[in-house]
């Protein structure tokens, strides 16, 4: 079975981080961009 890449908790960070800078008026491409 594969390992996984990015616990449960890394997912979640990255999809707040994503929330605030769409929040800050980034678009779904930058703000995704910028959060990785």
């Amino acid at each position: 079975m594969a390992r996984k890449r990015y616990s449960d908790e890394d997912v979640l960070k990255l999809l707040r981080e994503i929330d605030v800078h769409l929040h800050d008026g980034l678009d779904v491409v930058s703000a995704c961009r910028k959060a990785v």
